[in-house]
């Protein structure tokens, strides 16, 4: 089975960041959204310029229909500032060139994620879930809270929290690699 992965290594985030910020400011916005908030990627995509004028972002996810509210980084906060300066209140964050005031789509937003992957030399199996999967698997790694994590990814129970953010496979390849005979 072909899942997607986090981005593990902080450094191949910095290289993405870059790459993202040299190409297209709205798709480095994307993902610095996307790995800071652990939303997923149709909650993203439906977030407008107000939606980032407070510390928070107030979400009604498409997936539970739960209203979440969530606190943005201090970084994050000053990116979405300058990022919406010059925009509209009521356009959305990550407007597509097509049409008067769409969002990309999920597919876009999956293309994007894939060339920057792609022009970094990131080999994992990326798409829009890694964005999410990435704010889990470096949330825990600082703090080892996976009772909190947990409850910000809406899991139902730890393991599928640790699971979905790969830390065993990191534990079992750590293991192996650490492992003499």
């Amino acid at each position: 089975m072909n899942f997607v992965q986090p981005i593990r290594d902080p450094e191949y985030i910095h290289v993405i960041k870059k790459y993202l910020l040299d190409w297209n400011y709205r798709n480095y916005m994307l993902f610095l959204v996307g790995i800071n908030s652990g939303l997923r990627i149709s909650d993203i995509l439906q977030l407008k310029v107000s939606d980032t004028q407070k510390p928070y972002f107030n979400v009604v996810e498409k997936k539970t229909k739960k209203v979440r509210r969530i606190e943005m980084t201090p970084q994050l906060k000053q990116e979405l500032k300058q990022y919406t300066e010059s925009k509209d209140e009521h356009e959305y964050l990550f407007k597509s060139r097509e049409g008067v005031n769409k969002p990309i789509s999920r597919s876009t937003a999956y293309k994007i994620l894939n060339n920057a992957a792609a022009a970094v030399g990131l080999e994992e199996n990326i798409g829009t879930h890694t964005l999410r999967k990435t704010f889990g698997c470096h949330f825990y790694k600082q703090t080892k809270d996976v009772a909190l994590l947990q409850e910000i990814l809406n899991h139902s129970s730890p393991k599928i929290t640790l699971r979905y953010i790969s830390i065993n496979q990191d534990q079992m390849d750590k293991a192996r690699k650490d492992f003499r005979t």
